[in-house]
């Protein structure tokens, strides 16, 4: 079995489902999350920073080209414990000459819209077709209150934003209910400003609040200060951000899949760091897995919204049913994951999942264990999908994942590191 190279695109890949444990040591990469973050926040810093133990992925370069193009320096290491980037920053970002290419990375997006305003200049942000079906009208509406000329295309990409070099008020109110990158990206600029500014949020409603954690830490680490003004507020002080040498965590979302791998196939799974060791909430789920096949009834995936395709994938096999709930804002991410699970589970076998208003339900058979359903499973070209249901081809045969490379979104050794732990792939090299 040859894993292509990372620069070919196959077809499809099939998976056969390994006669015994998964048994090894397999390095999760670095966070997505958080080093978008800290290479944003090592832009804007005055200096070099050396942001450690980094993914290096579709993603994150999208966030690394971008800064490039608004004048900072972004040089990429690798190295046996993940990508080292260093970056040198003036403490501004310059107007870029043309718009801003970001592929579907949200997290690009959503960060660097709020970033633009403190360019003197105008900066245009776009991305590919997925992108521009991807919500951001509260994030480009909470400029305009803060004295930002921000336009979109019905509340989606392709963003304009003519930045005057900060913002004119000191206190705007977002609804955060689709999305918490909003509130993160908003935090993030606000440091750069002339003046302290308070985020607040419209209601208490917020996607993923942990992820608001994780923006206040690493903000926290390059310089900034930033106080809670009761629940739901921060306000922000003008410090701007000093250079600083950073390490990012291993990523959470895709250590879902090798904790999963793991109980599937009683296997004994290394990953070289405790689930307690991340802060980021998709750590959550590390106890939902070890539950399994005994996954509860219920689980509110509101907090660990990455995570849920993957603990779909395995309440495929549990005792007994599973619903997702709080899982609304699925609909609106890289695709409809809640109609992309409920859909690919019910091709391996039909009446296994379906769609109940916002929830994912999801009816489990342990017996599905072992038989042959073949199927050719559609990614959506999304990485979630593609590694969610790749897992139940451990227990299934005759499953095909078409596009696999989509995981180089945020994860472009998946495959290498299911090969490497004795799943035998065979890829279908066919252009698509």
């Amino acid at each position: 079995m040859t894993v292509p190279s990372p620069d070919s695109r196959p077809r499809a890949v099939t998976i056969t489902p390994p006669a015994g444990p998964l048994v090894g040591r397999v390095s999760p990469p670095g966070s997505k999350s958080i080093t978008n973050r800290a290479l944003l926040l090592a832009g804007l810093a005055r200096g070099e920073s050396r942001i450690a133990g980094a993914l290096a992925s579709d993603d994150t370069g999208h966030m690394a080209e971008a800064l490039r193009r608004m004048g900072v320096a972004v040089l990429q290491e690798d190295g046996a414990d993940g990508a080292t980037f260093v970056v040198r920053g003036t403490g501004r970002l310059a107007p870029p000459d043309g718009p801003l290419f970001l592929g579907n990375a949200g997290t690009a997006m959503r960060f660097l819209t709020a970033a633009a305003a403190l360019v003197d200049g105008t900066v245009v942000l776009d991305g590919d077709a997925h992108m521009r079906k991807r919500p951001i009208g509260p994030l480009t509406e909470a400029l305009g209150r803060l004295g930002v000329e921000a336009s979109d295309h019905a509340g989606r990409p392709p963003v304009t934003v003519r930045g005057r070099g900060g913002f004119a008020s000191d206190l705007v109110t977002i609804d955060a209910g689709l999305s918490s990158q909003y509130v993160s990206a908003l935090l993030m600029a606000a440091a750069c400003g002339g003046r302290p500014v308070t985020v607040a949020l419209a209601g208490t409603d917020i996607g993923a609040r942990g992820y608001v954690d994780l923006t206040l830490a690493a903000m926290r680490a390059f310089g900034a200060e930033v106080v809670e003004t009761g629940e739901g507020g921060w306000t922000v002080s003008p410090t701007g951000y000093a250079a600083r040498d950073y390490r990012v965590e291993p990523d959470a979302s895709a250590a879902t899949y090798l904790w999963a791998a793991e109980r599937l196939t009683g296997g004994r799974i290394d990953l070289g760091v405790a689930p307690g060791a991340m802060t980021q909430p998709d750590a959550e789920a590390h106890e939902l897995i070890a539950r399994f096949p005994h996954l509860p009834p219920v689980v509110d995936g509101s907090q660990m919204q990455d995570a849920v395709p993957t603990l779909a994938a395995l309440a495929a096999f549990n005792e007994t049913p599973v619903r997702f709930v709080g899982i609304a804002n699925l609909r609106v991410k890289e695709c409809d994951r809640i109609r992309a699970m409920a859909t690919e589970l019910d091709r391996v076998q039909p009446g296994l999942a379906r769609e109940e208003g916002d929830d994912l339900v999801v009816a489990a058979d342990p017996a599905l264990a072992g038989r042959r359903r073949p199927a050719e499973i559609e990614t959506y070209a999304d990485h979630r999908i593609a590694m969610s249901m790749a897992l139940v081809g451990l227990k299934v045969e005759g499953l095909t994942i078409l596009d696999p490379s989509c995981t180089a979104k945020t994860y472009p050794r998946y495959w290498r590191d299911l090969a490497a732990l004795g799943v035998r792939l065979a890829f279908d090299e066919t252009a698509r």
